[in-house]
């Protein structure tokens, strides 16, 4: 067998002979992989040759007319997490692929065989781990109290041996511990390498649909904090799954980027304790536990992730700089939508923040992208620059606009209501949401037009007369 290098596309799966800066099939810039292949013959590619053998033992597929297609006597199943459920959509689909990814260390394997005991109590359960031995499973499942019912355990790297152990233990869930560790023996190239990843994943998604087994792919990430492997891996999977969070932090989050069986916005928030991952059920207590009172460049905002309101607490820090180019830092916003913020006080309110640094932070590592959290960082930085404090018992929820104005934003009602729960006696909300609906909640509503409006809410005597 002669063996080649070839160069091949992480985003497109695009070979070339030679390196070169830009991948002329998806235009994308440095995704070139170098890659070593054995050199085509007149033998099956290795992708044909795994479902060739899948085809064999499963037979031939002909189309079926939709009338005659009945439905599984069970679509999802519970992992047991509520936390997981719900941003999955409510459990695994019957013959679903679920990538997941995040961090070395993050807690993946932790989650994972967690999963495997509770899911074990009414399911067979298949954990294949490619990264450790039986007794290195076996210690992490007593720490974690796994019982093992219906959990088996297979620690192998070799796609064929591994398909033929699922058709010999049937189970309803098989687990992946990782997917760059699997490899094919057919494919000239060292486990993890583009064409293994795609190949070895190919295998697993034709044995899922054809068997109807929910199957869990683990996946690593690179220096960028994306995927490694071919960006078509994404595309190929039901779902993918990001494990967020600091490792020095015991605070998890668990993102959907893609959900074909159910919402992308929801997120499930974990805590990583000595006896394994804790599901965090009010999030928005533990994001506000510890936040100081009284005090400049703090304030409070309700941002909703799918169906879930979430207050976070929004720190600033406005300080005199000593170099001619002031320094901005931010941590959990948009770097650009802060420039944006930034420039509209600067223009409508005439404050010289081009003369300071800045710097902002969202408490507990999560991040907000929607812009109904742009009132609050405006607060937040009003407050820091006067050094005067936004009330403790103030939240604010809007979007600005370049020219100053607060702009409606949606779910409004959900998210008063959830700032009243928590203790919160005043909410600044734009105008717009207030002026054809009245919104009833424990909580008083201060409507404000403009961002001209936000300096006198700073001081807690000016505030007694709530706008309708």
């Amino acid at each position: 067998m002669k063996l080649k290098t070839v160069y091949v596309c992480s985003e497109c799966g695009a070979r070339f002979p030679k390196w070169m800066g830009k991948c002329t099939g998806c235009g994308a810039w440095n995704s070139l992989v170098e890659d070593v292949v054995a050199e085509p013959v007149k033998a099956a590619s290795a992708a044909a040759t795994v479902r060739h053998s899948m085809t064999a033992r499963t037979g031939d597929n002909h189309a079926t007319p939709y009338k005659e297609l009945e439905m599984p006597s069970y679509i999802r199943t519970a992992t047991g997490l509520s936390e997981l459920d719900r941003v999955l959509g409510g459990g695994l689909v019957l013959g679903s692929v679920v990538l997941l990814s995040g961090e070395p260390g993050i807690g993946k394997s932790t989650l994972l065989m967690q999963i495997s005991d509770i899911l074990g109590a009414h399911r067979r359960v298949l954990y294949i781990s490619g990264e450790e031995s039986g007794g290195q499973l076996k210690l992490r499942a007593e720490r974690l109290g796994v019982s093992g019912d219906n959990l088996s355990i297979l620690t192998e790297t070799n796609i064929g041996k591994i398909l033929g152990e699922i058709d010999a233990v049937k189970p309803d869930v098989v687990i992946v511990d990782s997917i760059q560790t699997i490899y094919n023996e057919n494919i000239a190239s060292t486990a993890g390498a583009v064409t293994q990843v795609r190949e070895t994943a190919l295998a697993f998604i034709n044995k899922a649909k054809t068997d109807n087994i929910s199957v869990i792919l683990v996946g690593h990430v690179n220096k960028e904090g994306t995927i490694a492997g071919p960006k078509i891996l994404e595309h190929m999977v039901d779902a993918v799954l990001y494990f967020e969070g600091e490792r020095q932090q015991t605070y998890r989050i668990i993102r959907a980027i893609k959900n074909r069986y159910g919402s992308t916005n929801e997120i499930g928030v974990f805590e990583m304790t000595d006896e394994g991952l804790a599901e965090v059920v009010n999030p928005s207590e533990m994001l506000l536990a510890g936040r100081p009172q009284n005090t400049s460049g703090n304030c409070a905002v309700c941002t909703m992730e799918g169906t879930r309101p979430l207050i976070a607490e929004i720190q600033a820090l406005v300080s005199a700089t000593a170099f001619p180019a002031p320094r901005r830092t931010s941590n959990g916003i948009d770097y650009n939508r802060l420039c944006l913020i930034l420039a509209v006080l600067e223009k409508r309110l005439g404050m010289r923040l081009s003369a300071n640094d800045v710097y902002i932070n969202v408490i507990g590592g999560l991040r907000l992208d929607e812009p109904a959290s742009d009132l609050a960082v405006a607060m937040a930085l009003i407050s820091s620059l006067a050094d005067r404090a936004v009330p403790d018992d103030l939240i604010a929820i809007g979007e600005l606009g370049l020219s100053g104005e607060c702009r409606a934003v949606s779910g409004l009602e959900y998210r008063v209501k959830e700032a009243a729960r928590l203790g919160f006696k005043w909410a600044v909300v734009p105008y717009r949401n207030l002026e054809k609906r009245q919104i009833k909640a424990d909580i008083q509503l201060i409507s404000i037009k403009s961002i001209f409006e936000i300096l006198r809410l700073l001081s807690p005597q000016e505030k007694q007369t709530p706008q309708a």
